[in-house]
């Protein structure tokens, strides 16, 4: 009964966020399904990949592995195999790629974080210029009560918009989290194959870039 009165006090502001919270829902979802069945390197990869390379087998291990550090490993051996020198550039492009999957959403999820409250606050105003237009035709005569119904009915919208927002940015930062350890989790496999890469023009390595600047460079 509240949730049938909050939507009908609240109007078509209301019905919005309802939307939005159901996007969100869904990209959160789908999101954290992604990062929970996205394929990992194995523990002792360090070892495994070694062993690769005194048996001169590192080309075959590699694609046997999957996931998103895999295809970044499988880039930079595949650009060292055709003669590639800048091997750094080659794993920031692969790097960056992976990144920008894992944060698919996120964009969409910022949106609707921080447009939420701004909907809610839109709402209020509306309802208050109703409250105010009643006051003026009733010539300043008007029910106390009746008044405050009204005030209570326009800032029903912030208060959902608040609702939707919080946790929209709540969950937004915590599949952030898990993209920026996933990120680095690649770097440091990349790091890993490119020391053990003969290759005698190598570039200064570059400092990691947050992922929310856009790119990421993998080593």
């Amino acid at each position: 009964m509240i949730v049938a009165e909050i939507f009908e006090k609240g109007g078509p502001i209301v019905w919005v966020l309802l939307v939005y919270s159901l996007i969100a829902l869904a990209l959160v979802f789908e999101r954290m399904l992604h990062f929970i069945l996205m394929q990992k390197l194995p523990t002792d990869f360090e070892r495994r990949l070694a062993r690769a390379f005194s048996e001169n087998n590192v080309e075959a291990y590699l694609k046997s592995l999957q996931g998103p550090d895999a295809r970044v490993l499988q880039g930079i051996n595949q650009a060292y195999v055709d003669g590639i020198k800048d091997l750094d550039s080659v794993a920031s492009r692969y790097g960056s790629e992976e990144l920008l999957k894992m944060e698919r959403g996120f964009r969409t999820l910022s949106i609707l974080g921080h447009t939420a409250p701004l909907l809610g606050l839109l709402g209020t105003i509306i309802g208050m210029i109703k409250a105010f237009m009643v006051i003026e035709v009733a010539g300043g005569q008007v029910d106390a009560q009746a008044l405050a119904g009204g005030i209570w009915e326009a800032m029903l919208t912030t208060g959902v918009g608040l609702a939707v927002a919080i946790p929209v940015l709540l969950l937004l930062h915590m599949l952030e989290s898990a993209a920026d350890k996933r990120a680095h989790g690649v770097r440091r496999h990349a790091m890993l194959l490119l020391e053990r890469l003969p290759h005698k023009d190598r570039m200064e390595q570059p400092e990691v870039i947050h992922h929310r600047e856009g790119v990421i460079h993998a080593v």
